[in-house]
């Protein structure tokens, strides 16, 4: 079937609207439209009906009269101009009123086209399917621009999703030498989405500190083995180097727009900070410590201390919460540890789920 047929074929199975007061005027278009094969025409008398019979049938075109009990064609026009909204409705005005101020006025109003009485059937049969035309290529482009905003949106989510597991595996890497599952990067990723939510950060920020917080041991992969895996205490020199994993993690993750990168690089450089200036790298005090390198401070501490490792077993929760709630308002910001006690059962639940096997003790 050619194009143009297709066109003609889907304007006759458009659904129109007639408005007028007169039985007759409506009666004649009726039959003049079922006459050309229109096959969805709808009619009323009464202009205050036309706004709910739109919101039923959304119609394609209207066949407005002026001069009507109740509302007039502008009335009508303004009251389906609310409406309607961003949508293209064409409104075909027929109507006895041959002034040159009622028609710009009508036109003003929103009507696409203006026809005076008596008509000539063929025009206004004409002029009926120019306007449902344009609407329907208006339909059209309008489902061509959401296929493709649908199309966009599944291919963001799914870089966003390769992101994310770039970004999963990225963290893995840097635990993956010194811890055997990685679950600490699980279980303190959720701890920082749990403590912004409780200290009443945005849910976009909880969000994004999920995601971005299982990143801030990268730089381990540049710590030698023997410093890193060592079963015992690190001396003085040993410990420097160990703490290169601040500023290391940054140099890997570097500078970058997007922002759960920007908040990887700043957990990374920064969750080794105390709220007093007595941390590292660069002996950051209070506030001036990022928020998501203070979350993540809380978080990893409790999940290190609460995990065993080569140098010692683990420690119980309440031992653990009793270190932190020691080192507020010197290691820890006071406000987020106050928040992180409040959340304890939730954090204790969260670390019985996701625990390594043996690993965890109450």
């Amino acid at each position: 079937m050619a194009k143009a047929e297709v066109i003609k074929e889907l304007a006759l199975n458009s659904s129109v609207l007639i408005v007028d007061d007169q039985p007759a005027n409506v009666e004649l278009l009726e039959l003049m439209l079922e006459i050309a094969g229109y096959q969805n025409v709808y009619s009323t008398s009464d202009p205050r009906t036309v706004v709910d019979l739109y919101r039923q049938h959304h119609f394609d075109l209207i066949l407005l009269d002026i001069r009507m009990p109740h509302l007039d064609g502008f009335q009508v026009m303004e009251m389906l101009e609310v409406e309607v909204g961003d949508d293209y409705l064409p409104i075909l005005v027929l109507t006895a009123q041959k002034d040159r101020k009622t028609r710009l006025r009508a036109l003003e109003k929103g009507a696409k086209d203006y026809i005076t009485k008596p008509f000539d059937s063929a025009e206004v049969l004409t002029r009926i399917d120019n306007m449902l035309q344009v609407r329907l290529l208006y339909k059209e482009r309008l489902k061509q621009n959401m296929n493709l905003e649908q199309r966009v949106q599944e291919r963001t989510a799914q870089l966003k999703e390769t992101q994310l597991d770039i970004v999963r595996r990225l963290g893995r890497a840097g635990e993956y030498r010194d811890n055997e599952t990685g679950l600490h990067v699980i279980r303190m990723s959720k701890y920082c989405q749990l403590l912004g939510a409780a200290a009443g950060l945005e849910e976009e920020f909880c969000e994004l500190i999920l995601h971005a917080s299982p990143m801030h041991d990268v730089g381990k992969i540049g710590i030698p083995d023997r410093i890193l895996l060592k079963p015992a205490r690190l001396d003085d020199d040993e410990l420097e180097i160990m703490r290169q994993h601040t500023t290391i993690g940054a140099d890997i993750l570097g500078e970058h727009d997007s922002e759960i990168m920007s908040m990887a690089r700043d957990i990374a450089v920064s969750h080794h900070e105390k709220w007093d200036g007595t941390g590292y790298p660069l002996g950051l005090v209070g506030e001036d410590i990022p928020i998501a390198g203070r979350i993540c401070a809380i978080a990893d501490v409790f999940d290190a201390l609460t995990s065993p490792r080569v140098y010692k077993p683990a420690w119980t929760i309440q031992d653990t919460q009793n270190f932190i709630n020691e080192g507020s308002g010197t290691h820890f910001d006071p406000n987020l540890v106050w928040h992180f006690n409040q959340i304890i059962d939730e954090i204790t639940k969260i670390r019985a789920d996701y625990a390594d096997r043996g690993e965890f003790r109450q």
